[in-house]
């Protein structure tokens, strides 16, 4: 009986001690299975960022078009100079056509600016497109639109590196038929740091491009154009002047719009233009929380985006679409607007955008 009853002791010693390492080897079993899992989740979410980064850029390079020729038959052109523009659902090609006489011209600039993604903020070298309308003089002033590119473009994503840009076509002939005064128009590279990829890599420089455009860019147009600013090398209120200066862009240039310029830089601007604003633009609420304390009023902000638009719809309405009812700094048809029709995430719709927003900004 003794011996039987210390072996069952010393049995059921063992299995404790089995049972034990038993748990122990599920426990860590588990604990590989959860790290393992949440790698591979985190791996899923890294690859359907980037494959949604790639849809961005092919859809934003699917579609470009520069200035349409004008019918030389067609003499309406020159004997009815009316101004005829107004929020459409498309340009007409009165606007899109190739001026050789009484048009702007564009210039490229160089400008010191820094990076922002380093801690040192080490100065760096851009370059940026500029637009003059008809006419440019140093005895008049102008005010500014800063118009950006998406995820895989640069300063020259809109054209205005070449005199068929598009945006300078419409530019041309909204001045040229009296529907707008003349404004400038800056094309820079959105990305406020040391590497210009464009190929979504470098992520963080588009969220601090704010830095940029208050310390660098802005500084260096109003020491070098006939703006409305009075330039001082140490030190100027660019708040007096922001009824002047308006901001707009397509897709991460969008987001940019709402995340920089609505939330960031209100006492820069006061006009602002979101074209298929993109994911991680601030929602809504988000944006209306922002500004109920501010000063600053906002005196418009224009909205467009394709209904079939498979990046950027959900992300723009969610920016965009409730604000009137969010925040009192925004009434529907007076200086707000939400436009939607079919379309995608292309040009086709951008152009659309500035053409519209073009017609708003500066009234």
């Amino acid at each position: 009986m003794m011996t039987l009853t210390l072996t069952a002791c010393g049995n059921s010693a063992a299995t404790n001690v089995n049972a034990d390492a038993v748990v122990k080897a599920a426990e860590a079993d588990t604990e590989t299975s959860v790290a393992e899992s949440s790698q591979e989740v985190e791996e899923a979410k890294e690859t359907e960022v980037s494959d949604g980064i790639a849809e961005a850029i092919a859809q934003e390079h699917s579609y470009e078009e520069e200035a349409t020729t004008a019918d030389p038959e067609d003499t309406s052109e020159k004997s009815d100079k009316e101004p005829t523009a107004e929020i459409s659902e498309h340009v007409p090609p009165k606007y899109t056509n190739l001026r050789t006489e009484d048009g702007g011209v564009i210039e490229r600039i160089t400008y010191t600016a820094h990076d922002y993604t380093d801690e040192s903020e080490p100065e760096i070298t851009k370059e940026a497109n500029v637009y003059l309308p008809a006419g440019y003089s140093a005895d008049k002033k102008y005010n500014v639109l800063y118009l950006l590119h998406g995820i895989g473009g640069n300063e020259d994503e809109w054209g205005m590196n070449k005199s068929t840009s598009r945006v300078k076509s419409i530019m041309d002939n909204l001045s040229y038929y009296g529907d707008i005064d003349g404004f400038i128009v800056v094309t820079p590279n959105g990305r406020a740091g040391g590497s210009q990829d464009r190929d979504g890599s470098l992520m963080d420089a588009f969220y601090v491009f704010g830095k940029e455009l208050r310390n660098d860019l802005i500084p260096y147009m109003e020491s070098h154009y006939s703006t409305y600013a009075d330039y001082d090398e140490n030190g100027y209120d660019l708040s007096a002047t922001r009824e002047h200066r308006a901001i707009a862009g397509l897709s991460m240039g969008g987001m940019q719009t709402i995340n920089i310029g609505l939330n960031e830089c209100t006492d820069l601007f006061a006009y602002f233009g979101a074209f298929s604003a993109a994911p991680t633009s601030y929602a809504a609420s988000k944006t209306a929380n922002n500004l109920k304390d501010s000063e600053y009023d906002i005196k418009f902000f224009y909205n467009i985006c394709g209904t079939e638009d498979r990046v950027a719809y959900p992300s723009a309405s969610a920016a965009a679409k409730t604000l009137p009812a969010l925040s009192d700094k925004f009434t529907d048809g007076e200086n707000y607007m939400w436009q939607e029709l079919p379309g995608a995430h292309d040009f086709h719709i951008w152009y659309l955008g500035f053409y519209n927003f073009a017609q708003l900004a500066f009234k």
